[in-house]
Parts: C-alpha cells; sequence; structure tokens
C-alpha cells in the first residue's frame, strides 16, 4: 500500500513537472508587441488610398430615442492622413487627421475637443506602418511592450498591452492565424477603471484587391452596444484634392466656436433641426 501511495505521489509530481514545462514553453515563444504588428500591417495590405461609404448608427436606449442612422464618407491616405465627411439635413461633421494633427468641425465651427474615444478605432486601420503604430498606440496608454495569449469566445489570439486575462488596461487582440485585429478595449483619459472602458470589436473582414477591412465595427460600454458602423461600399485607390486633408486651409475658412453662453429663451425656441443638431453633439461630447 506505502508502495503505491509513493507511486502516485511520484507520477503526480513528474505530471506537474510536465504541466510547468509545457506552460514555460508556450509563454516562451509568444510574439512580441512590435513583431505583431509588424505582421498586422503586412497582412492588411498596404494600398495608398481607400474611399469608405458607411452607415454610423447611434443607440441611445437609455433615454428612448432609439437608434440614429447617418451617412458617413470615410478617405484613407495610408499612413497618416485620414478624413471623415457626415452630411445631413441636420448636421455636418468634418474630422481631418493628418500627420498626428487632428481638426473636427462642427456645423460650420472648429469643435474645442478634437477628437473622442470613439474617433481612435480608425488608427489601427491607418498607421499601416508598424513604427507609426506602435508609437500612436504609446500614446493612447496601449504598452506594446507587452503581449500574450489569450482566448475571447473560443478563438485563440495575442493580446497586446496586457497579460491575459487583465481586462484592465488599454489592449488589442489579434487573431492568432491572420493577425487581424477584433478587439480593442480603450480606456478614458480620467482612469483607468475598466467600468469606463470603451470596447471596440472588428468584425466580417472583407478583402478588396490587397487590402483587408472591416464591414462592421461595434461599440460597447459596459457590455452594452452604444455604437455601430456598417460599412457599404469602399473605392480603391480614388483620387483625393490635397485640400481635404489641409488643416492649416480648413482653419482658415472654419473658424472657433464661440463659448456657450446658456440662454433660457433660446433655448425654448429651438426647433426640431436644431434639437436633433444638439442631440449629435452630445453623443460626441
Amino acid at each position: 500500500m506505502m508502495n503505491q501511495n509513493l507511486k502516485k505521489i511520484a507520477f503526480f509530481l513528474f505530471g506537474l513537472v510536465i504541466f510547468s514545462f509545457v506552460c514555460v514553453q508556450v509563454n516562451a515563444y509568444v510574439l512580441q508587441g512590435p513583431h505583431i504588428l509588424e505582421l498586422m500591417t503586412q497582412k492588411l495590405g498596404k494600398h495608398e488610398r481607400l474611399m469608405v461609404s458607411q452607415k454610423l448608427i447611434f443607440y441611445d436606449d437609455s433615454q428612448e430615442k432609439g437608434a440614429v442612422e447617418l451617412v458617413e464618407t470615410l478617405r484613407y491616405v495610408f499612413p497618416e492622413a485620414f478624413r471623415s465627411d457626415i452630411l445631413s439635413k441636420n448636421v455636418e461633421r468634418i474630422q481631418v487627421l493628418s500627420k498626428g494633427v487632428v481638426l473636427t468641425v462642427i456645423d460650420g465651427k472648429v469643435a474645442a475637443e478634437p477628437e473622442t474615444r470613439f474617433d481612435r478605432y480608425k488608427d489601427i486601420l491607418l498607421y499601416r506602418s508598424r513604427m507609426l503604430l506602435e508609437q500612436r498606440l504609446s500614446i493612447l496608454g496601449v504598452d506594446v511592450k507587452v503581449s500574450s495569449l489569450g482566448r475571447f469566445e473560443g478563438k485563440p489570439a495575442y493580446v497586446l498591452g496586457a497579460q491575459y486575462p487583465d481586462e484592465t488596461v488599454p489592449q488589442i487582440w489579434f487573431d492568432k492565424d491572420s493577425f487581424r485585429p477584433f478587439r480593442w478595449i480603450i480606456m478614458s483619459r480620467t482612469g483607468e477603471s475598466p467600468d469606463d472602458s470603451l470596447e471596440v470589436r472588428y468584425l466580417k473582414w472583407g478583402k478588396l484587391g490587397k487590402t483587408w477591412y472591416p464591414m462592421r465595427i461595434k461599440f460597447y460600454k459596459n457590455d452594452i452596444l452604444v455604437r455601430e458602423i456598417n460599412v457599404q461600399n469602399i473605392k480603391v485607390n480614388p483620387s483625393f484634392s490635397k485640400d481635404l486633408f489641409d488643416i492649416e486651409y480648413l482653419k482658415s475658412i472654419y473658424k472657433p466656436a464661440a463659448p456657450a453662453v446658456p440662454d433660457q429663451s433660446e433655448s425654448e425656441e429651438l426647433d426640431e433641426v436644431q434639437k436633433t443638431i444638439e442631440e449629435f453633439k452630445k453623443i460626441y461630447e
């Protein structure tokens, strides 16, 4: 009996050693963050320009306003220029990013805050240069020196910026085989609380020539879907006027918005169109 117990203990210890050895070997082969980004930029392809037409849907169930749907046009000049245009009967919004500088115009006025966390989703699609993307992600709080292996909804993945399963810090998840990003957890600037994080999911990747692009993007706060993008059409290598991305030129034709001054009488006289514009602004704030 004693010998049998000793054999069981020895077998258990041997199994534990083998398990530990395997875990160490697996962790030893986790790709480093810069290498993951290099492979991602290579896999996504490098066309010079893209024009994307998409529907932008806002969900606001908390205030019983239902969904608000807008048409948005994106222009990419890889790897450093981007423009978004939203034009409807109720609101006009232009956002331009050029060489790291961002300008947003709402209803003909330059917005005080050039971008929000919701606007960052396009960064990982725009910066198809490992060095530029690494710099941008570092600014946004993603520690590119940290990487690990994880699993999300049954899929193995590389996690950049965190040690799996920690989800309390900014991080990006990449499909282990294709290296396409499918999940980005973005923290607020004011705190690192996971309750104040925004999760972006890149879905239904489609290939156009040599370029991959997500045809659906979803935004979650506290596991609640708050925004969605559905791509309608993509044009590869269209021609763009340089003025579209010239921030100094845009500043010369659009002036800064005046500081808001509460006025009760004006507030009561707002028509329905103006109310819709204000609601749109609140969504972006």
